[in-house]
């Protein structure tokens, strides 16, 4: 006999995503192998033939492809050709859709929802929780949300409807309404009744909601304490008082950075009343924060957060424009501030062998600055009464790096030219530079925080760019003086 859980109905963990696009990739090819070779063979029938082959292949890949875990079909979708990708998707169980549309990137759930159909559209979407529903809603297309909305029970309309009205970066937007919620007049017995009743836990879910009459929340109670106490104990008695909890306002930033400082697995969300609406549980604050930190690795370049490496050439490119046009322009004004000091740079040759030194490291100092900067608005640990402290610290370790390294630089300088003006000229440079460094990785991440701006937008690029062009500046402005 057969055990019941059998190794091929299980889904396999895969530890490495390498290991788990490699085995879908060869599956697509394996498919379309198949293919050219019935193609290619003479046979009575060979339509016929074809078409069965054709059917079978697609049968057997259909089963092979949805062992496999929503999310890594939807890594395997990002990281495919267009043709690939295509094909992929076609293979995919319509059960198995609305979860993998929410693993997607927004550019390749996009792509994807352009080429299916109004009954698959609906049909994937009848798969998704409420507030899965309500993000993917935005995107899908406009002839088809008012069918979909009318084709869900009233309940759920109205969940989705309100979680579609919070705004995005907020604790309404992830909020998950499936919850456990019981009266804090209840007994143990009667809430293991309500349990065995509902035949069900929603995931995540480690404490029930506790709400008065009028569903204000109460407080939380754990299921150990349900299981561990005598029956005809109060809710009340057993409960969390005093719960962490959030209102649907609530930034994500922050809410994220309490679910790291204390534990969560979940917790309840409430509205202005101080209403149980629904929780917040670790998995959406997981996903959400993976998806700042892609953003945020992009962003640091001048990228966009949905930018597909399969894109097409002039696509990718014109999204890039901006921020190069940017670069362009500082770099114009740094060769016109170089071009002012060609008379210095004639009579001292050395001068252009010295000038990328100290560039460069003035770029690696304002970029140190900045990534602290970009951290402490991440944390909110920047504040009115310590960002002067901050300020003066940063300047205090730009002075003294700047001695540091640039009395080094001096005497390597002094060493290679036996000129005292030249090492004077380094060390001065190398000092002013590094605090300049410093103010601009300090300032340019409160600036576009001040201007509604992700701080992390293009920080690099600006970073790189001011401290280049202050660079050559103050090291020619030196010399001109000095020589």
């Amino acid at each position: 006999m057969e055990p019941e859980n059998r190794p091929d109905k299980l889904i396999k963990h895969h530890r490495h995503t390498a290991e788990i696009l490699k085995q879908i990739t060869n599956l697509l090819e394996k498919q379309l192998l198949v293919e050219e070779l019935v193609e290619r063979q003479e046979m009575p029938q060979h339509q016929l033939v074809q078409s069965l082959v054709r059917r079978q292949q697609a049968t057997q890949l259909h089963q092979q492809i949805n062992r496999f875990h929503p999310a890594d079909i939807a890594m395997a979708l990002e990281n495919l050709p267009p043709q690939q990708r295509s094909q992929l998707w076609t293979l995919v169980d319509s059960d198995h859709m609305g979860a993998v549309l929410i693993e997607l990137s927004d550019s390749i759930r996009q792509s994807l929802l352009h080429d299916m159909g109004t009954e698959q559209l609906m049909h994937a979407a009848w798969q998704l929780e409420s507030d899965e529903l309500a993000d993917l809603l935005p995107q899908l297309p406009s002839h088809v949300v008012p069918d979909l909305l009318a084709s869900l029970e009233h309940e759920d309309r109205e969940q989705v409807k309100t979680a579609a009205a919070f705004p995005q970066h907020t604790v309404g937007a992830l909020m998950d309404f499936d919850i456990l919620s019981v009266r804090v007049d209840n007994s143990l017995d009667v809430v293991l009744r309500f349990l065995r009743r509902r035949g069900s836990i929603p995931e995540d879910s480690a404490v029930l909601m506790v709400v008065d009459r009028s569903g204000y929340l109460r407080g939380t109670l754990s299921l150990e304490a349900i299981l561990v106490n005598d029956g005809d104990t109060l809710v009340e008695e057993l409960m969390d008082s005093r719960p962490i909890a959030f209102h649907t306002d609530d930034p994500l930033e922050q809410t994220a950075n309490a679910f790291e400082r204390y534990n969560l697995i979940t917790a309840p969300v409430i509205n202005a009343h101080g209403q149980l609406l629904g929780c917040l549980n670790v998995e959406a604050v997981l996903e959400y924060i993976r998806k700042e930190s892609q953003k945020d690795i992009l962003a640091h370049a001048g990228l966009r957060e949905d930018e597909d490496i399969f894109a097409p050439v002039w696509r990718s490119g014109r999204n890039r424009w901006p921020w190069l046009a940017l670069n362009l322009c500082i770099a114009f004004i740094a060769s016109r501030i170089i071009a002012q000091f060609e008379d210095t740079i004639t009579q001292v040759v050395a001068l252009a062998a010295l000038l990328p030194i100290t560039v460069n490291v003035g770029g690696n100092a304002g970029n140190q600055a900045m990534a602290l900067m970009i951290r402490s608005l991440a944390l909110n640990q920047l504040t009115r009464s310590n960002f002067r402290h901050l300020l003066t610290k940063e300047l205090a370790i730009g002075v003294m790096n700047g001695l540091v390294w640039g009395g080094i630089m001096g005497l390597a300088t002094w060493f290679l030219y036996q000129r005292f003006d030249l090492a004077l000229i380094m060390v001065s440079a190398m000092v002013v530079t590094l605090v300049v460094a410093a103010l601009t990785g300090i300032f340019i991440p409160v600036a576009l925080k001040q201007a509604g701006q992700d701080p992390v937008l293009g920080s690099s690029i600006l970073i790189t760019g001011i401290t280049d062009t202050f660079g050559f500046l103050i090291f020619l402005g030196l010399a001109a003086m000095i020589i």
